[in-house]
C-alpha cells in the first residue's frame, strides 16, 4: 500500500506536522513543562516574554534550556501588554534576544478581567510590527471582519479566541469561527478557551489548521496525561473534518439495508 502525504500546515513558510500549539505558563515546575510539551508532540512553543525568562535575566533559570530552539519553533508573545507600544517593544526584545527571531505572536490585551484583545491596539500593533519585518501570528476575537482585516494588513496567521482565555468553556461561537475559516487564505488557529480534547476535537472538525493552548493542558490534574489527550484529539479532529462528516438528519435514518427484506 503506497504511502500518504503527510497531512502538514504551513505558517511563514514553515512546514509543520503537528498542529497541536503549546504555551509554557502555568506548570509547578520546568521539568513537568518540558514532559508536557514532549507529550503533545508540539513543534511550535509559545513563551511569555514579560513573564517568563529567555535570557534577559541573567543567573535565572532560562526555559530555552529544557525547550531548546533547535528543537522547537519558538513563538514569543506579547502576553501580558495592554497597549500598541508595549507590545511592539516586547517583541524587539523577543527578537533581539532570539537573534534575529522574527516570528512572534501578537496579543493586546483590552482589559484584565475579560482578557479581551484591544482590536484598535492590535491592529497598531501589527501594521507597525510587519513594518519593521516581523512574522506576525496575531491573537484577536472571533469576529470574521476583524480577522480579514489582520489577514490583509499581512499577518501570517489569524487566531481567534474561542472563548476567554483560560476560560476552559470551549468554542463559544462555532459559526463565527466556521465564516472565518472559509474566508482565510493564512492558517487560522484557534487561541484561548479550550478546556479538554473535545474542545481541540471541535475546532479541528471545524476546518482550523490547529489550536494553540496552555492552560487547558498546564491546569490539569495529570498535565502530562492531558497533552497527550490534546494530541490525540487534534488529530481525531482533523481527520474527521477530511473525511467529511455524515449530513445531520431530524429523524432516524437505518443502519441496515432495507432492500431485499424476506418479510
Amino acid at each position: 500500500m503506497p504511502e500518504q502525504n503527510p497531512d502538514t500546515f504551513t505558517v511563514a513558510g514553515r512546514e509543520y506536522q503537528s498542529r497541536l500549539l503549546v504555551g509554557t505558563g502555568k506548570y509547578k515546575d520546568l521539568a513537568e513543562t518540558r514532559a508536557a510539551i514532549e507529550q503533545s508532540g508540539a513543534e511550535i512553543v509559545t513563551i511569555a516574554v514579560r513573564r517568563t525568562n529567555i535570557g534577559q535575566n541573567q543567573g535565572e533559570p532560562n526555559i530555552l534550556e529544557v525547550l531548546p530552539p533547535q528543537k522547537y519553533t519558538i513563538l514569543p508573545n506579547t502576553a501580558g501588554c495592554y497597549d500598541a507600544e508595549t507590545a511592539v517593544r516586547t517583541c524587539l526584545l523577543a527578537r533581539e534576544l532570539l537573534d534575529g527571531h522574527n516570528l512572534v505572536k501578537l496579543e493586546v490585551l483590552g482589559d484584565e478581567k475579560t482578557l479581551f484583545p484591544d482590536m484598535v491596539a492590535t491592529l497598531d500593533a501589527a501594521k507597525e510590527l510587519i513594518a519593521k519585518g516581523f512574522e506576525v501570528m496575531v491573537y484577536t476575537n472571533d469576529d470574521p471582519i476583524m480577522a480579514k482585516r489582520l489577514e490583509d494588513l499581512g499577518c501570517v496567521a489569524v487566531m481567534p479566541l474561542a472563548a476567554p482565555i483560560g476560560s476552559g468553556l470551549g468554542i463559544r461561537n462555532k459559526l463565527n469561527i466556521l465564516t472565518i475559516v472559509e474566508n482565510a487564505s493564512v492558517p487560522i488557529l484557534v487561541d484561548a478557551g479550550v478546556g479538554t480534547a473535545s474542545d481541540a476535537a471541535v475546532a479541528m472538525e471545524l476546518g482550523c489548521d490547529g489550536v494553540l493552548m496552555n492552560t487547558a493542558i498546564a491546569a490539569a490534574q495529570n498535565p502530562i496525561l492531558m497533552a497527550s489527550a490534546m494530541r490525540k484529539a487534534i488529530q481525531a479532529g482533523r481527520e474527521a473534518y477530511l473525511a467529511g462528516r455524515m449530513p445531520a438528519k431530524r429523524f432516524a435514518s437505518a443502519s441496515s439495508p432495507v432492500e431485499g427484506l424476506f418479510f
